[in-house]
């Protein structure tokens, strides 16, 4: 028994980006895996200010709809999964940096120490990070110069982006 195979990544990006973004999200990625006689379609979304539940669900019901309406993307059974990156994520593209503002990294830079700050502000070419442990309180960062960067878990939320604040 030959088992039908899923579209290749590039065409299911070229088919899902615009719906998602019809949604009001971002597509980051999209990845296809067996799980017994299934595949599992797993579709990361995000968007500028974070996307809550229902902005998942809007987003998926759109996916499910596209991928059912072109049965070569995907043909055979599969389980959709729509997801946001989690913390984890490495922040790779000016996006990331950008969505990641008010929010604690740690960066490892090529040629430089570590460096762990708050995002205060970010755009194409590098992000400002601020921090009592900063030299100066704030460090400028330009992307050519990372070599990995993920935000940081904080369980009592974030803090004051004001380096020279204090009062918490």
């Amino acid at each position: 028994m030959t088992q039908a195979k899923a579209a290749p990544k590039e065409t299911l990006i070229g088919l899902l980006a615009p719906v998602v973004s019809g949604a009001g999200a971002e597509l980051e990625d999209v990845s296809v895996s067996r799980a017994g006689s299934r595949s599992v379609v797993r579709v990361v979304i995000d968007r500028d200010g974070g996307i809550d539940l229902d902005g998942v669900a809007d987003v998926s019901h759109a996916v499910s709809a596209a991928l059912d309406a072109d049965p070569d993307a995907m043909p055979g059974t599969f389980v959709l999964e729509v997801t946001t990156p989690g913390v984890d994520r490495p922040l790779t593209q000016p996006r990331h940096w950008r969505r990641a503002k008010g929010r604690l990294v740690a960066v490892t830079r090529r040629g430089a120490g570590p460096l762990t700050g708050r995002v205060s502000s970010a755009d194409d070419e590098g992000a400002v990070l601020v921090g009592a442990d900063l030299p100066g309180g704030q460090v400028s960062v330009s992307y050519a110069d990372v070599s990995r960067a993920v935000v940081q878990v904080e369980f009592n939320g974030p803090g004051p982006l004001d380096a020279g604040d204090s009062s918490s």
